[in-house]
């Protein structure tokens, strides 16, 4: 799928990039890429769709590592960020900060990835038993904790101006609107740091799939190395949803949509970053379609799929547990 997958990938760039002016050829849009074309054209390819396009890409390749790793260590399919609670503790930490601290985009960005930090040390801290982190206590844990952490945010909404809860629901919705080259750059030089040492943590991830005593036995620390790629994996999850918000349905779908197409069992960095990739530009093209009178934000299109796909999930017989 390597190959294939990136040639789709960027196929689904294009059609982002096609699809914010429908007046222009693919000829005109390529040019506009590199700067050849009218002015109009090159201003709406370069500073709208190239970098929302982008931003897209890096936020949902993010989400689709983050989730496969998460699935891998917690041995369980329900295991991605979303579900486990991490990123409601980054969107609850977002959120207050809007609202007691600053709108502005650097210290909600700074506040959300603190705070999924934060929710996975609690997380892995509640669900250690006997100096181990077992993969269903993870994953019941966090999904109590984030039952906590956004009724903690629900309850200072209700008490808060309606201007700024205004401003938090919003960020809440998860949206690309608006999403320009600081934050393509800044999501692009996270996925640079973060998926190399997940890779380096790739085979042992893998190993400890099979069990920890397996694991023990083949010599690979699996404390350390756990703890490794479950902070490597938070900040990635972190950082997308401090970039676009809290978005549903991408960690959880795009590990086993990667691993269903190549039939490569445990972490697959490429295939997961490329699968969550492409899901998170195609949800963002369909809600730049979707025509009912207001904005829709993407995190929306990603929520209803992540509830139908949890419950065809929950309905398998085969579902791990």
């Amino acid at each position: 799928m390597g190959v294939l997958g990136l040639v789709i990938l960027v196929g689904v760039v294009f059609l982002a990039l096609l699809s914010v002016r429908a007046e222009l050829s693919p000829e005109q849009t390529l040019r506009a890429v590199v700067g050849d074309g009218d002015a109009r054209s090159v201003r709406s390819i370069q500073s709208r769709a190239l970098p929302r396009a982008l931003t897209a890409t890096c936020v949902g390749g993010l989400l689709g590592v983050s989730g496969a790793v998460f699935q891998s260590l917690s041995r369980n399919v329900l295991g991605s960020p979303d579900i486990i609670g991490f990123t409601a503790g980054a969107a609850t930490a977002a959120g207050l900060t809007i609202l007691f601290v600053s709108p502005d985009v650097l210290p909600v960005a700074i506040a959300a990835t603190a705070g999924g930090l934060l929710t996975a040390a609690v997380v892995y801290t509640l669900a250690r038993t006997r100096g181990s982190a077992n993969g269903i206590r993870l994953v019941l844990v966090g999904i109590g904790v984030a039952a906590t952490v956004s009724a903690v945010l629900d309850f200072m909404l209700l008490t808060s101006e309606l201007s700024l809860a205004t401003q938090v629901q919003d960020w809440r919705a998860g949206s690309l609107s608006g999403r320009g080259w600081e934050h393509a750059r800044s999501v692009f030089l996270a996925a640079t740091v973060l998926l190399p040492g997940l890779a380096v943590l790739r085979r042992a991830v893998d190993t400890i799939e099979l069990g920890d005593s397996a694991a023990y036995g083949l010599g690979v620390p699996v404390e350390r190395t756990r703890l490794a790629a479950i902070i490597l994996a938070t900040l990635a999850a972190c950082i997308a949803t401090a970039v676009a918000g809290p978005i549903a349905f991408i960690a959880l779908a795009g590990p086993h949509i990667a691993r269903f197409i190549t039939r490569i069992p445990g972490v697959t960095i490429l295939h997961s970053f490329i699968t969550g990739a492409v899901l998170l530009l195609l949800a963002d093209h369909a809600t730049q379609h979707i025509d009912i009178g207001l904005r829709t934000p993407v995190g929306l299109v990603t929520g209803v799929l992540g509830g139908g796909y949890l419950l065809l999930l929950l309905t398998r017989p085969n579902t791990r547990t």
